[in-house]
């Protein structure tokens, strides 16, 4: 049996552009990616903390310390630029492994740049 659990996120993402006619995904800034832990072409569910809409996508690299966070594609229609995002990824492991997973988190100001990261452990009682 495999569970599945939260990897990482990134957390506060502000999007910066909506581009509709892109075939699809989410860009995300490098050093973003590098921060948290995310791949790219990742499959990753995205919510808007503004209006509450959840979509899958997967994730393109954007330019290094650019802040970029762009939806492409169709999603361009469910977000706007200054909307607040949340973007996780999910891991697939056995109990054994979950017994000891723990999810990166990193934390992002206006800018999209990191300024808290932290494990959230499944043991936490």
């Amino acid at each position: 049996m495999l569970l599945t659990l939260l990897r990482c996120k990134i957390h506060g993402a502000i999007v910066t552009q909506a581009n509709r006619d892109y075939v699809g995904s989410i860009t995300i800034d490098r050093d973003l990616l590098t921060q948290s832990g995310l791949l790219a072409n990742e499959k990753v569910l995205v919510v808007d903390i503004n209006n509450g809409v959840r979509f899958e996508t997967y994730v393109i690299v954007g330019a290094a310390g650019t802040g970029i966070i762009g939806i492409n594609g169709a999603a361009a229609h469910l977000v706007k630029p200054g909307e607040k995002l949340i973007i996780m990824a999910f891991a697939m492991l056995t109990p054994e492994e979950a017994a000891s997973h723990e999810a990166k988190v990193l934390i992002v100001d206006g800018f999209n740049k990191a300024v808290k990261t932290f494990c959230l452990s499944g043991n936490n009682t």
